[in-house]
């Protein structure tokens, strides 16, 4: 690949450094009217950044070159641009900038339109584009560019069709541009959103809200118009029947058409690129599979993937589907339906892992499905509770380099979805609100109860770790249950609730009062007893903590409130702190924070070589 560096000799460097090195590539997007045009994202430099891939001739060049890494970037219809968004460092804040495909200058794409955070980005055939921000002055707006030389004189400049102080995005623009689909929240629920249908001028087609005013959780989720002209067709993604599957909304004919998909578990779509079919993305107890039904059809028909994970997929022009796939032993691939391997890049190939095994554990508000990586021989094993982020989210049987890592130096590695994940119902998600923490750290426990009980793990040498919401859970968990747990890992994590709300980015803010049920002034009571900080003096194991400077979701000050307490009592504890955002998408600096994390493990709970293993 034009603009990479050539593979480094890694056959002598521990396996579990070799799969952070190893050259991976994102699902390819494609340019819709010209589909040979694709952009895709790889760390094969060393820092994950996007190239542009011209399948005709086979060129690939790198699109942006920056410290920190760029992952967020969008091909034009006709495949001549790529927009790509430009923060500081990670801070997430910032502009979209504007660079040709084949190469050249990059330029503000939107040069009327001051930083912000982003909240959607749908560009038009024409030439326009609508664009999402969100800023803590200003909510949500929503801006229409239009295209250069329009000649109705408003010389190319962002015209705002969308204002409201609760979180809202772009979900789409129909083919001809005549018809914008927005997500928004303004009945004050963040996890649940209503769908509008604007003119470009921003007066109303058609409302659709599930929720009812507010009086309902019910969310719906733009999955994209048809895409073929004169089409009004919208792919509507909603949870009426109690978990995500899609439906077609037609907001100019005001009809919904039902569809027969009876998959358990959650279910989502996009359209074939002519429009006649749906491709289907089925995720159930931690796998996921492929689908295609066309509209009018009795069922869908199985698409053939292996078993595992299908982390993106997209149905190309001649009716292939390229999917990127992994399992827990297996890195990532991109394959497609013909059997090829669409895109393969350069260099060594991440070292196999082992399988997950599942775990079914009855818990306070149902089965819990937890997913267990052990390592070669007998238990007990040393156990990390490896937590992951979200809370809206789920771990599952797809490749991860950090949990191997764990299990190369002997640990075994149990991955939790606990109440608030996905994948298994709406209700399970939505069962973590008020008692936020304190519900999911119940059905941690009752997991780990299980892993002790059957063998697996070592009570002396549990250890709790997570990022993001993980780590939040990390220490939380590391307070209200001190007995618990030998030792804790947190990234990036909510420490101090309070400090943390009244710095965070606008749209985390929406997403808080929906959790707590208010603002800190508002709810005090429950920001108290789900904030960590509250409990930091009950904590007993050493905490190990990392975190980025410029990070807008769990800002550095709140951590710095939660360390000093640790300090001013002599707790055990280390702080890692780095120049980036909400984590790094610089390789070196991601193996340093795993390696400092298995030194503070093995350091306090003794045994292996963090370096040789």
């Amino acid at each position: 690949m034009e603009g990479m560096s050539e593979s480094e000799n890694v056959s002598t460097m521990p396996e579990w450094e070799q799969r952070f090195r190893a050259p991976r590539v994102s699902l390819p997007d494609w340019a819709e009217d010209a589909p040979d045009r694709s952009l895709f994202v790889s760390n094969a430099t060393g820092t994950y950044e996007l190239y542009a891939w011209d399948r005709a001739s086979g060129r690939q060049r790198q699109v942006t070159d920056r410290p920190n890494g760029t992952t967020d970037g969008v091909l034009t219809p006709d495949g001549e641009a790529i927009w790509w968004f430009s923060d500081t460092d990670g801070d997430e804040f910032g502009v979209w900038m504007r660079q040709p495909f084949g190469g050249g200058e990059d330029e503000p794409a939107a040069p009327g339109l001051a930083p912000s955070y982003p909240a959607g980005l749908a560009i038009g055939r024409d030439g326009s584009a609508v664009i999402g921000r969100s800023t803590d002055e200003d909510g949500t707006t929503i801006h229409l560019v239009p295209p250069p030389g329009r000649g109705d004189g408003s010389g190319g400049e962002a015209i705002e069709i969308y204002r409201h102080r609760e979180s809202a995005g772009v979900g789409d623009l129909s083919y001809d541009g005549t018809l914008i689909a927005l997500e928004h929240t303004e009945h004050g629920d963040a996890m649940h959103s209503a769908l509008r249908v604007v003119r470009p001028d921003g007066s109303t087609v058609a409302e659709l809200d599930d929720t009812e005013g507010g009086t309902k959780e019910l969310g719906l989720a733009v999955l994209g118009f048809a895409p073929v002209a004169g089409d009004t067709r919208l792919l509507v993604g909603h949870q009426r029947r109690g978990r995500w599957e899609p439906m077609i909304w037609d907001p100019v004919a005001g009809t919904e058409t039902a569809l027969p998909v009876d998959l358990p578990g959650d279910v989502g779509a996009e359209w074939y690129p002519d429009g006649s079919a749906l491709l289907i993305d089925h995720s159930f107890e931690a796998r996921s599979e492929l689908w295609r039904y066309e509209p009018g059809a009795p069922e869908p028909v199985r698409v053939e993937t292996p078993a595992g994970t299908v982390s993106g997929a997209t149905a190309r022009p001649d009716g292939t589907v390229e999917y990127l796939w992994s399992s827990a032993a297996q890195p990532p691939v991109v394959r497609s339906t013909s059997g090829a391997v669409v895109l393969d890049p350069p260099g060594a190939k991440a070292p196999a892992s082992v399988a997950v095994e599942d775990a079914w554990v009855e818990g306070p508000g149902g089965r819990i499905h937890a997913l267990v990586q052990k390592p070669a021989g007998e238990g007990p094993f040393p156990t990390v509770f490896e937590i992951h982020g979200g809370p809206t989210w789920h771990d599952s049987d797809a490749f991860a380099s950090g949990p191997a890592a764990w299990v190369d130096h002997g640990f075994a590695v149990v991955r939790v979805n606990y109440r608030g994940s996905t994948g298994y119902g709406r209700a399970w998600t939505d069962a973590l609100k008020h008692r936020v923490g304190l519900i999911e750290l119940e059905d941690i426990a009752a997991v780990r109860e299980w892993s002790v009980k059957s063998g697996l793990a070592d009570p002396q040498r549990l250890v709790l770790a997570g990022g993001s919401w993980g780590g939040y859970l990390t220490l939380l968990g590391l307070g209200t249950q001190p007995d618990a747990w030998a030792l804790g890992l947190a990234a990036v994590p909510v420490a101090d609730y309070v400090t943390a709300y009244h710095d965070e980015m606008e749209a985390l803010k929406a997403m808080d009062r929906t959790l707590l049920g208010g603002t800190p002034e508002e709810v005090p009571e429950r920001f108290e007893a789900s904030s960590p900080l509250t409990y930091v003096d009950a904590v007993r194991a050493p905490v190990y903590i990392s975190a980025g400077v410029n990070d807008p979701r769990c800002p550095i000050r709140q951590v710095e409130n939660y360390v000093d307490r640790l300090a001013a009592r002599g707790a055990v504890h280390e702080v890692y702190r780095y120049d980036a955002g909400h984590g790094s998408l610089v390789v070196e600096e991601r193996i340093k924070q795993v390696r400092l994390e298995l030194e503070f493990a093995l350091k306090h709970l003794g045994g292996g070589n963090v370096l040789g293993a």
